[in-house]
């Protein structure tokens, strides 16, 4: 177990648990070997906790022999990397229906389990949560497609529980544009927010749910920056100048990020972490530390933390799931980060940063 308490800024557990052919009917109270993220598991690891994501897939059944054929002639392999298209966009109403089923799963498990996991709603809560040992759960919305032009349900969500918002996933919606799955790329591409997607930065401003950049194109990243009011956040992503993906963060953007107090939560995926930006090959939990040292020392250690992508991405060799946790603090302690660092990136700066953007 780590020394610390980890808290970490992004994890689909949530979708494996709900689709039967991804998470084979897994209980998050018992201990697996598939997947990344359960309770037993979380505690060996010394994770306290996270953003706990509620994502619509374009493809919510088991996909065909057929689809998967499609799938793949979609990718199509260059010299240097890879071009994916954009998912297509999908219906408001199916997403809505599609994120009140998996965030059940949430409340579900709160109530099972017997004060031992709480979904959080202030930053007081989640501190008292890393104290006592409580396992702190935040209510995440990745990509804003059930959310509806008036911003109807986001009230009715937030008063739920909803503390974060993705205004995109890696596709079109009414309110944004997001990256593509592609190498090498900037995330320099397409137009910004849409005049919709202005408001519902302003409206959850108002609420004081944190808007996460992670996912949004560049065009998008600056028009946020423009409106926001609250520190920038991206909850699960990288540095671009160690891995030229769409999905990562220019040194400006990082720049911009610090000037507002937020932070970067290092995504795990191999695919964002490699130079190369490969996603089969043997990868080391090292290339999380180059990451997350650079960021620190491009915009200080107050503005960089834990992104993981558990349950939603392919994790280093020899980190494999959340037990892996403390191998990382401890390549993190050999790369120089002292235990006032160490606390800083495992909890603190997420708890500081909620607490500038929820306000209490």
């Amino acid at each position: 177990m780590s020394d610390f308490p980890i808290f970490d800024g992004h994890n689909d557990t949530l979708l494996n648990l709900h689709l039967e052919h991804r998470g084979n009917g897994r209980s998050f109270f018992e201990r697996s070997d598939i997947g990344h993220v359960d309770l037993p598991r979380a505690r060996e690891g010394g994770l306290a906790g996270g953003f706990f994501a509620v994502f619509t897939p374009n493809n919510r059944k088991p996909p065909s022999k057929k689809e998967k054929k499609e799938e793949f002639k979609g990718i199509k392999m260059t010299k240097d990397g890879y071009e994916v298209p954009l998912p297509k966009p999908i219906r408001h109403k199916d997403a809505l229906r599609f994120t009140t089923a998996v965030a059940t799963h949430l409340f579900e498990i709160e109530r099972a389990s017997e004060g031992e996991v709480r979904i959080v709603r202030t930053a007081d809560e989640l501190e008292h949560c890393l104290q006592t040992g409580t396992f702190a759960t935040i209510f995440h919305i990745e990509g804003a497609e059930a959310i509806d032009a008036n911003y109807d349900a986001l009230h009715i969500l937030h008063a739920a529980g909803l503390r974060s918002l993705g205004l995109v996933w890696s596709r079109p919606t009414k309110f944004g544009h997001g990256v593509p799955f592609s190498f090498p790329k900037s995330p320099d591409s397409g137009p910004g927010l849409t005049k919709a997607g202005k408001g519902l930065v302003r409206t959850c401003n108002e609420l004081r749910v944190l808007v996460d950049l992670s996912h949004l194109n560049e065009k998008g990243f600056w028009d946020v920056a423009k409106i926001s009011d609250a520190p920038l956040v991206a909850t699960h992503s990288n540095a671009h100048a160690l891995c030229p993906s769409p999905r990562n963060l220019t040194d400006k953007q990082l720049d911009a990020i610090k000037e507002t107090g937020g932070m970067v939560g290092i995504n795990f995926h191999i695919g964002f972490l490699r130079e190369d930006g490969r996603f089969k090959e043997k990868t080391s939990l090292t290339e999380i530390v180059r990451h997350l040292t650079y960021i620190a020392e491009r915009i200080g250690i107050d503005h960089v933390g834990f992104g993981s992508d558990f349950d939603g991405a392919t994790m280093p060799h020899d980190l494999v799931d959340v037990t892996g946790l403390p191998k990382l603090i401890t390549a993190l302690r050999e790369a120089g980060l002292d235990d006032a660092a160490l606390k800083k990136v495992t909890h603190q700066n997420w708890v500081r940063v909620l607490r500038q953007t929820w306000g209490a």
